[in-house]
């Protein structure tokens, strides 16, 4: 009998794949909610937001953000990633500018 290996890929591990090949300095996650929470503020309204985590804290915390495969790839290759709301005004001009807006996993 022959074993097939089966290899999943979420969307957010391809981004930073394409990410860490491209050498970018950051990754753009952007979501439906402001960043990065302690549950789904869409649900819990009492969600504690985390302006800044560690690849570690939101791995250790399974604050399911990403999928872990993601978060290991980007914190073993040194790659931020900034979490933000895709329906706020501006949001990308404003990361462009520099400006802290959502999330920012380092």
């Amino acid at each position: 009998m022959q074993v097939q290996e089966i290899h999943i890929f979420t969307t957010d591990t391809a981004g930073c794949l394409r990410a860490i090949e491209t050498q970018s300095e950051l990754m753009l996650k952007a979501t439906r909610v402001d960043g990065v929470y302690s549950d789904d503020p869409e649900i819990n309204p009492e969600a504690k937001f985390y302006p800044v985590l560690s690849f570690d804290e939101a791995i250790s915390k399974n604050l399911k953000v990403m999928d872990a495969t993601a978060l290991t790839l980007a914190r073993d290759h040194k790659l931020p990633i900034n979490v933000f709301n895709v329906s706020r005004e501006h949001a990308l001009k404003d990361i462009i500018c520099g400006d802290h807006i959502g999330t920012i996993i380092s």
